[in-house]
């Protein structure tokens, strides 16, 4: 799996494992882990993204649950994918095809439950787009640059939601901006002169 970044003592002390992201508010307000990061600024923010827990406890039981979802079935197989095709190449190691095949297979049996909920609900949790459309957009994003894009254009109602957000201007900004395998190639030869 992915090593952390760096374990000095300066980005010790930000997050103890060592990794980011990690957001630090002027006030030195520090906090880690990017599914807490993206509550924690949703909230700060008053943005739309996520039911607030006393606001409407049956939509945020069905957010937190696609969030425990994505978490627990979806993340660590797409990692898993994106670290083989995605990291080692960019470090220069050998990608292991086995543990690819693993977890594409874990990635298609996913893919397969999200078509299925998709096919009742327009949004990962529910009827509206949240943050847990935000994580599965960045790694599904990662997954089409690594050559797995047919395991989301393949289904109708996954394709669908993909569409639906994709058709949200920010979203097709961000997912514009996202460096590519070959962009951060060329930018690290440019980087070592």
């Amino acid at each position: 799996m992915p090593t952390p970044f760096s374990q000095s003592p300066a980005n010790l002390s930000r997050n103890p494992y060592g990794r980011i992201p990690v957001l630090v508010m002027p006030d030195g307000f520090t906090l880690y882990e990017s599914r807490a990061i993206c509550k924690f600024l949703s909230a700060l923010l008053s943005l739309p993204y996520m039911p607030a827990p006393s606001s409407d406890l049956r939509a945020r039981a069905l957010f937190d649950q696609a969030e425990g979802a994505e978490a627990s079935h979806f993340s660590p197989a797409a990692d898993t994918v994106s670290y083989e095709r995605f990291a080692k190449p960019l470090r220069g190691l050998q990608t292991d095809e086995e543990r690819v095949a693993e977890a594409r297979g874990r990635l298609n049996a996913q893919f397969g439950v999200l078509e299925e909920i998709l096919g009742g609900q327009e949004y990962m949790a529910g009827g509206e787009f949240g943050l847990v459309d935000v994580w599965y957009l960045v790694m599904m994003e990662r997954l089409r640059g690594c050559g797995e894009g047919e395991l989301i254009s393949g289904r109708k109602n996954l394709s669908a939601w993909w569409e639906r957000c994709l058709g949200r201007p920010a979203v097709k900004k961000f997912l514009g901006e996202l460096l590519t395998l070959e962009d951060i190639k060329k930018r690290l030869a440019v980087a070592k002169g």
